[in-house]
């Protein structure tokens, strides 16, 4: 199995649970495992963007925020969606590298958001990749 298809199948484990913890009634120990989770899916989620953009579209990335720019250039994705996903970048930085309960809940409430977002985008790529692979068996 090739690096991409390990990011595919990273990707499709994460978003599962983030989207399994979505569903839990709220209390401050599922907003934390949502955050938690929310962290590895977007680090899971960034890097197949990463591998997606060099191997399929030629192009070369090292950060979360210039992947999402590049798939903006690559027409991946909208304006609007780079903007969001250049905040969800910073908001991902907030919860890993300090603990404040406002902005815990804040980002909290914009999980599902994100997971929406971040599935959007992943089933986009993953649907472009399968049809370059059959194109390419023809």
């Amino acid at each position: 199995m090739g690096k991409l298809e390990r990011r595919i199948k990273d990707v499709e484990k994460a978003l599962r649970t983030l989207k399994e913890i979505s569903c839990e009634p709220y209390s401050v120990m599922v907003r934390d495992a949502a955050i938690q989770r929310f962290e590895y899916t977007f680090e899971a989620f960034w890097k197949f963007l990463r591998d997606y953009l060099k191997e399929a579209e030629g192009i070369r990335c090292n950060s979360p925020k210039s992947c999402f720019r590049e798939a903006l250039g690559a027409g991946l994705i909208s304006e609007e969606k780079t903007v969001t996903c250049l905040e969800m970048t910073d908001n991902r930085n907030l919860t890993a590298h300090t603990y404040i309960e406002q902005i815990a809940e804040q980002i909290y409430r914009k999980i599902e958001q994100y997971y929406k977002l971040m599935e959007a985008i992943f089933n986009l790529a993953k649907a472009k990749l399968q049809n370059k692979s059959q194109m390419e068996s023809k």
